[in-house]
């Protein structure tokens, strides 16, 4: 099949797929009581959200990833994709079991949070030495002549790399419609920049996961009737973790996902203040929160995000083919 056909069945597909099984989805993760554990310390209108299912993210995780293993086997040859893959996989099995810890125990105590940060750091650590030979160690800093070589401790920065991610989505991941319609406006640079360069696989999978998230968006758009929980969350944070490393977009990465940096930013430098002067520098944090303690409707919030997210690719996309 031509490299368009197979762009068109993986969008087709991922999509109408997902807006299939994702009715039934719902409906059995309601007779099984999987719904969202909210936190007393939530904000009032947002404490309503407690019937809302979880582990809406484990759909648009395993549905992309069969639908091009189906059209493209031959992707399983392309160590660079299988990696994406892969890391796309493994980090939703770690929000997985956070999430049905939750919902075992009834409250927000899933995996103790050093145990998920390490689980991280392992799951990242085993990617790289299986797939070592599609990493590079080079890292080019973009408008320059200069490469910066991070040799033995690229290992290190590469783990960092996907915990930093993985958590940062997971800041992001709060009101409805805003993490998946975020990272849907991210992975469509991360979509041009992958045909650009040559790399199809690549694009395929990305094509893929834009469709399963934008059937997402269809049930998740406010009001939500799922949310995706860390099964989504995390598994975006490492495909993104992934993209960057993968299509040598490092710095580009920082600007594309420039709302997740914002959101883990300001947390942050929340924890920092409290710890050290025992004081907020923000209403609430993730950020977005305060914005809706300022009055403004969780719908516009969500937009002016999703704006946000627009210029943040289009700066990251412009460095990575022009810089």
């Amino acid at each position: 099949m031509s490299k368009e056909l197979l762009l068109c069945l993986a969008f087709v597909l991922s999509f109408a797929l997902m807006c299939f099984i994702m009715p039934h989805y719902i409906s059995l993760l309601k007779r099984a009581g999987a719904n969202q554990n909210v936190s007393e310390y939530a904000l009032k209108d947002f404490k309503e959200k407690g019937k809302t299912p979880i582990m809406g993210g484990l759909l648009f995780v395993l549905i992309p990833s069969f639908i091009v293993l189906i059209i493209n086997p031959s992707i399983i040859k392309d160590h660079k994709a299988l990696v994406i893959i892969l890391s796309y996989i493994s980090f939703c099995l770690i929000g997985f079991a956070d999430d049905i810890l939750i919902l075992l125990r009834h409250n927000n105590d899933g995996l103790a949070p050093k145990l998920k940060l390490i689980l991280q750091f392992v799951f990242a650590a085993i990617i790289y030495f299986i797939f070592k030979d599609v990493f590079d160690s080079n890292i080019r800093l973009p408008f320059t002549s200069i490469t910066l070589n991070f040799g033995i401790i690229y290992p290190f920065f590469l783990v960092l790399l996907y915990a930093a991610e993985a958590n940062a989505v997971n800041f992001t991941d709060g009101m409805d419609g805003l993490c998946a319609g975020v990272s849907a406006i991210a992975l469509i640079a991360f979509f041009i920049i992958a045909l650009t360069y040559g790399e199809d696989n690549i694009a395929i999978i990305i094509i893929a996961i834009i469709a399963s998230l934008l059937g997402y968006l269809v049930f998740n758009h406010y009001p939500a009737k799922i949310f995706m929980g860390d099964s989504g969350s995390l598994a975006l944070g490492a495909l993104f973790a992934s993209l960057g490393l993968i299509l040598k977009q490092e710095v580009a990465l920082f600007f594309i996902g420039g709302v997740f940096i914002y959101e883990m930013f300001c947390v942050c430098l929340q924890l920092t203040s409290v710890i050290l002067f025992h004081k907020r520098i923000f209403s609430y944090t993730p950020i977005h929160y305060a914005f809706r303690l300022k009055g403004i409707p969780e719908k516009r919030i969500v937009n002016y995000f999703y704006l946000l997210s627009a210029i943040c690719a289009t700066v990251g996309l412009f460095i990575a083919l022009i810089g």
